[in-house]
């Protein structure tokens, strides 16, 4: 198979498996503001850090906001992360491979496309949830017509890794969302460089408003008689929780969260439609038990674990090679990954360095190493004759 080919279709199903789990996270967003235990500034301000367009939309919008923030993450074209923009680029890449996929695959991936297109301008942003939940079924659609009518070989195989890849990404970044819903500065604060010059709290109205915040932004009136915490969202005296100095730190295993409840981490199940599966598996929604399917399961398809398997199957189809060895840089760096989750334990995790955040950003980065490992491997352009040789040598 040609590269070119393999890259189209590996990026096409990545970009299709992004608009879903953007759909997924906006809605699960929208029902924790209906919960109404953390702030809306709070939850849409965690929903851009959850997929790193923070510094993107610091710049454009500032302060987040409902409308603001559906508007950058469902159409917006200058996010290369949008729904619209996924959609668009997933279409063109199965443009270029028809004659490697079913007509009733380019037919879904087309629909999908053109129905984003035609709700840019008509989407309601107060309740979007009919558009949402369309496009998380046309994603669904495409995969089922996918694994229908396509010929389960290399092309299917790349499609699939592409697919897993992106999902267990976009697992771990739901996840990590409880990161950003900590009260401290640097939570909300945009990378330096970003040209965003925040207000002197992250919520703080524009200049000028006449506004006149409190001392933190989620204070109460003074003289009101209330005594906050050294956090806003501190627990009880006398709970066992320990926070952290710099109030991002995780709690022990088994405790939750300060302003994370059990609602909230249901929430984050229903965001990979994994509520149904946990409860018959564990009961009672916790922090540690919601970590630990997400993380370890072997069976549950939007687990992480569950993802590496698959999409280190498809690559060995591809490959030829066997697992428990390695041929190339992709099979080595994914077969790794792998392996730490065969092996590892959700307690070693959530009293390591850094607790759950830190272990799901060195997951991210071994991913995306991984990542960049598939594309070296099989979709980078090398030069042939001569030169290329010459190069051999000199790297050997």
């Amino acid at each position: 198979m040609l590269s070119r080919v393999a890259d189209s279709l590996y990026w096409m199903n990545r970009q299709i498996e992004r608009a879903e789990n953007v759909a997924r996270a906006v809605e699960t967003t929208l029902d924790l503001v209906l919960d109404g235990t953390i702030s809306h500034g709070r939850l849409w301000n965690a929903l851009v850090c959850t997929f790193g367009d923070q510094a993107d939309f610091w710049a454009r919008h500032g302060l987040a906001d409902q409308d603001h923030v559906i508007t950058f993450l469902a159409f917006d074209p200058g996010n290369p992360n949008s729904i619209a923009s996924c959609l668009q680029a997933a279409r063109e890449n199965a443009r270029t491979v028809r004659d490697m996929i079913s007509a009733p695959m380019w037919e879904e991936v087309n629909k999908a496309h053109l129905f984003v297109r035609s709700a840019a301008g008509r989407a309601d942003l107060h309740n979007p949830r009919d558009f949402l939940d369309e496009v998380k079924r046309a994603s669904q659609l495409i995969t089922g017509v996918s694994d229908a009518t396509m010929s389960h070989g290399e092309a299917w195989h790349f499609a699939r890794l592409g697919r897993l890849v992106e999902r267990a990404d976009k697992t771990s970044r739901v996840l990590d969302v409880e990161h950003y819903f900590q009260p401290a500065a640097s939570a909300f604060a945009p990378p330096a460089g970003s040209g965003f010059q925040p207000a002197a709290s992250a919520f703080a109205p524009p200049a000028g408003s006449g506004f006149q915040p409190a001392a933190s932004a989620f204070a109460p009136p003074a003289g009101n008689g209330y005594q906050p915490a050294a956090s806003a969202f501190a627990p009880p005296v006398g709970n066992g929780y320990q926070p952290a100095a710099a109030g991002v730190g995780m709690p022990a295993a088994g405790l939750v969260s300060p302003g994370v409840d059990a609602v909230q981490w249901s929430a984050v199940l229903d965001s990979a439609s994994a509520l149904e599966m946990y409860r018959r598996q564990y009961g009672v929604v916790s922090r540690r038990h919601v970590a630990e399917f997400l993380i370890f399961d072997r069976f549950f398809p939007r687990a992480i674990h569950f993802c590496l398997l698959r999409a280190e199957e498809s690559l060995l189809a591809v490959t030829g090679g066997a697992k428990g060895v390695f041929t190339n840089q992709a099979e080595q760096r994914l077969g790794r990954l792998r392996s730490k989750l065969d092996y590892g334990d959700i307690d070693e995790i959530l009293g390591g360095a850094g607790g759950l955040h830190g272990f799901i950003d060195g997951f991210q980065s071994r991913l995306n190493r991984a990542s960049d490992a598939i594309h070296d491997t099989f979709f980078a352009l090398r030069p042939v004759g001569k030169p290329a040789e010459a190069a051999e040598r000199v790297s050997a």
